[in-house]
């Protein structure tokens, strides 16, 4: 491909073993190579560059067999490959000969990736077995990969050999060296500019070892000639794994009657803690892998929404981090203002130069909202204004973008119109450049006021009035709740469609409503800014055929010009979509509604890999496929689908916390549909905590009895069964 050609668009990963520790991450083929020239994401990455594009493993030149991959671990993949039938000089080596486990460990601490390969050799008589590895990297940017820059703009280096190492080097253009080191134990017997030969000799039944160790060097000084060095990765493993277990026990836990949601909330969990990631000292989840393992404002603050019951201090550290990359300035180019908070954050090399705008990128008009809706949450958990007081400044700024800049329209609404030449066209979730449509199918024009959106105000405005009003500033608190009061008057009149008996998916240029039936009013439900009498209207056509799937809420209905059942926003599934539409249907009373989706979601994940919710799935129905369809590139693991049936399972239990007040109010319970029972452990609220079981007494009723009660008082509806132990 030459420099200016058009950059290949990715294909698939949904296949793809995924680890990740912090900053590293490696997507794998089954046989736990990269296939050579891929275009789908494979690889090896360190801050927003693909280290490794090409990594072939051959027994005698021929693939091995794959029989097992599995990355449940999550920083560690296991892989299980034998032999095809092989000709070995005037020998033949019979298929299933020899068995090759692959163990593979991230170690971020040292930059590097182990694997280390054990072969065995099954027959009763002694072989040879050639043994060859091959490596090759382009340290393609991020955003090549995509296909959304096809302009090279470093220089790579020959692969060259020093003290029996391999290093691949690139000269990028923004003084960085970024170089991938391989380290192989033992020496190869014979080796070539990028490939590892040996000879292993094994006699009946007995196996042998290489080992290579992968390190990252990302540099701007002078690259030193390294010298041989391959880690044992059991100690690295033993302690990845303890940060794991330590991260379950540190978190609330739940167990319940149902082996298969058990298992979805555990991979939850464990998906949320292999996407920690830090920068300047503060914690937050990355967003997703492979495209946006980076700090990204809607998904990084809907993951620590979702997580609060769980883990609330990374909530608190994540909003700490957004307000010190809060906007200062207007820049066209990053879309900035000031008072916004950030779309993107990236570091990569394109990102160096300034060749992209996410250094970082403002085009998100949800991500300010947001930002304030979870710092009022966690103050709802943890009963501590000391957030919104170290950030007041930062609360000021959001609330004043959001009545000036952000009303792009000029008619009361947050709205969104991207001033970058490389910015986002469309700016709230669904932001695909076909995600906003008139029902004609054509495009809306901007500025564009999404109808989700205008709840998110609704609902900051509404916590940060009880912030400012717990902090003595009862004006401040009596003028935000006005504003939120009039905001949702006529959002009711605007946003309303009657002959569609539904809301609209935005106002557009001139105020024109884009009438299509679409699921982002399930998330205004959520905010609770949908008039009461218009809630059975939209719940009704969230969960009726066209909207639900039965494994969960189509983006759009299938009724729409533009539906496409496997495009990006126009009919797929999107697990956090689903499960802040399901927190809207309890908020409004509709408990069934939201029990559905649950369980379509529960359904859906017991076909996936290790109970694994991918970033989103197609929208074909039960009817018309077995099991959920993939959608070819869609992020494993993901921030926001990790969090979905966690958070669901807080909505459907009524968990309601009070920490100002040491009060937990349990709501109108409801279990999962086949489960008579629950256990939610180690729930904090404010500086106590408390433990509750939930138990099925019939259709509707469900009893909870308290366990365990630490500086907490729990009350529970009156039509609800409480018992104290």
């Amino acid at each position: 491909m030459s420099k200016d050609s058009a950059a290949p668009v990715p294909r698939n990963v949904a296949s793809a073993v995924v680890i990740k520790d912090k900053d590293v991450f490696f997507l794998a083929d089954h046989d736990g190579g990269i296939p050579a020239g891929n275009q789908d994401g494979f690889g090896l990455y360190y801050h927003d560059c693909r280290y490794l594009d090409g990594y072939t493993i051959r027994i005698a030149d021929t693939p091995p067999n794959s029989l097992l991959a599995t990355s449940d671990r999550g920083s560690i993949a296991t892989f299980e490959s034998t032999n095809e039938k092989l000709q070995l000089g005037p020998r033949t080596l019979p298929e299933q000969t020899i068995g090759v486990t692959l163990r593979r460990v991230i170690d971020s601490a040292a930059r590097a990736v182990h694997d280390v390969f054990t072969i065995e050799n099954y027959s009763v008589e002694p072989h040879d077995i050639p043994v060859s590895f091959s490596f090759e990297s382009k340290f393609d940017d991020i955003f090549e990969i995509r296909g959304l820059h096809p302009k090279r703009v470093g220089r790579a280096r020959t692969p060259s050999w020093h003290d029996d190492v391999l290093v691949l080097a690139y000269d990028g253009a923004d003084g960085v060296r970024r170089c991938l080191e391989v380290h192989p134990e033992p020496v190869p017997e014979n080796r070539s500019s990028s490939c590892l030969e040996f000879t292993i000799s094994l006699g009946a039944r007995e196996h042998g070892r290489i080992a290579l160790s992968l390190r990252i060097v990302e540099t701007s000084a002078p690259h030193r000639a390294p010298h041989r060095d391959v880690t044992d990765p059991a100690p690295v493993a033993e302690q990845l794994d303890r940060r794991s277990l330590q991260w379950l026990d540190d978190s609330a836990a739940v167990s319940t009657a149902s082996p298969h949601l058990d298992a979805l909330l555990q991979r939850s969990l464990l998906d949320l803690h292999v996407l920690r990631s830090s920068l300047e000292g503060l914690e937050f989840f990355s967003a997703g892998l492979p495209w946006y393992g980076a700090l990204f404002g809607r998904d990084s603050l809907i993951a620590a929404l979702q997580t609060l019951a769980y883990e609330p201090h990374i909530a608190e550290q994540t909003v700490r981090l957004l307000a010190r990359y809060q906007g200062s300035k207007e820049d066209e180019w990053r879309d900035e203002q000031p008072g916004k908070i950030l779309h993107e954050l990236r570091h990569g090399e394109l990102a160096n130069l300034n060749e992209i705008p996410q250094t970082p990128y403002y085009g998100s008009v949800d991500s300010t909202p947001l930002f304030l809706i979870v710092l009022g949450e966690h103050a709802t958990w943890t009963g501590d204004l000391q957030l919104f007081q170290d950030l007041r400044g930062a609360v000021e700024s959001a609330l004043h973008w959001i009545d000036t800049y952000g009303d792009e329209g000029r008619n009361g609404y947050l709205s969104y119109a991207s001033k970058s030449s490389k910015g986002l066209g469309n700016q709230g979730w669904k932001d695909s450049g076909d995600s906003v449509m008139n029902a004609d199918g054509s495009l809306a024009e901007p500025p564009i006021a999404l109808v989700e959106v205008q709840g998110y105000v609704y609902r900051a405005k509404r916590l940060i009035a009880e912030l400012y009003a717990r902090s003595g500033d009862a004006a401040i608190a009596a003028r935000l709740r006005h504003e939120a009061d009039d905001l949702a008057a006529r959002f009711n009149r605007a946003f309303w469609v009657a002959d569609k008996n539904f809301y609209a998916i935005a106002l557009q240029r001139g105020n024109r409503p884009a009438a299509v039936v679409s699921s982002n009013p399930g998330q205004a439900l959520w905010t609770g800014i949908v008039d009461q009498t218009r809630a059975a209207a939209v719940a009704g056509h969230l969960t009726a055929a066209d909207m639900f799937s039965g494994w969960g809420i189509r983006t759009l209905s299938t009724k729409e010009r533009r539906a496409n059942p496997i495009g990006y926003h126009l009919g797929t599934v999107w697990p956090h979509d689903n499960a802040l539409i399901a927190a809207g249907l309890r908020r409004y009373g509709f408990d069934r509604e939201a029990i559905r989706v649950l369980d379509g979601l529960v359904q859906a994940a017991r076909h996936f890999e290790h109970y694994r919710l991918p970033e989103l799935f197609a929208g074909f129905s039960q009817h018309q496929f077995p099991a959920p369809v993939r959608y070819p590139v869609a992020c494993h693991p993901q921030a926001w689908a990790a969090g979905s049936v966690p958070f669901l399972v807080t909505v459907l239990l009524g968990l309601a916390p009070n920490a100002f007040e040491h009060r937990l109010d349990v709501i109108r319970p409801v279990l999962p549909t086949g489960v008579d029972h629950l256990e939610f452990r180690r729930l904090r609220i404010g500086d106590g905590s408390v433990s509750l079981r939930f138990r099925r007494l019939g259709d509707d009723a469900v009893a909870v009895d308290v366990l365990e009660s630490r500086n907490v008082d729990v009350h529970v509806e009156p039509h609800s069964n409480l018992v104290a132990h």
